[in-house]
């Protein structure tokens, strides 16, 4: 089938199988391997993107599904060399241990603060129960959204 959609703000025509996992188009076909596979069930979320706004686990998405959507990977968030102020604030908080959960925890995060700029702690939370990860205990990764919040 043919795969039309917008990934990071640039237009794709892709032909793909219609059984493909949106996560596997992003990584085998764009090259964006910064979208991880955990679990590929939906319970990790270290292959969440953000698809017209929301967070989404990759791994449940048909590429079908994806068709006519606009897809935000975490790849987008670095522009011009210039690491988002959520990445920067992730490094700054020791918010990223192994990194293995970091591409899915930062798209949940921004997916959040598009939705909401001035979210509570217990909003921050809520957005990134999703994600799993084993070497944080959370509490850095709410400290780095804490802290982009409050810089505006």
């Amino acid at each position: 089938m043919l795969l039309e959609f917008i990934v990071n703000g640039r237009g794709h025509k892709l032909e793909v199988d219609a059984r493909a996992r949106l996560l596997d188009v992003l990584r085998d076909k764009l090259g964006l391997t910064g979208t991880k596979e955990g679990c590929g069930e939906g319970e990790c979320g270290a292959c969440t993107v953000i698809i017209n706004g929301l967070a989404i686990n990759s791994c449940l998405v048909l590429a079908p599904q994806a068709n006519g959507k606009e897809i935000l990977t975490v790849e987008s968030l670095e522009q011009d060399g210039e690491l988002d102020r959520l990445q920067r604030a992730f490094i700054d908080n020791g918010a990223v241990q192994c990194g293995y959960c970091t591409p899915g925890m930062l798209m949940s995060c921004k997916a959040l603060l598009m939705q909401n700029p001035n979210p509570t702690e217990e909003e921050i939370r809520r957005a990134i129960e999703g994600n799993l990860c084993r070497c944080t205990g959370y509490t850095k990764i709410v400290r780095a959204v804490k802290e982009v919040v409050e810089e505006k």
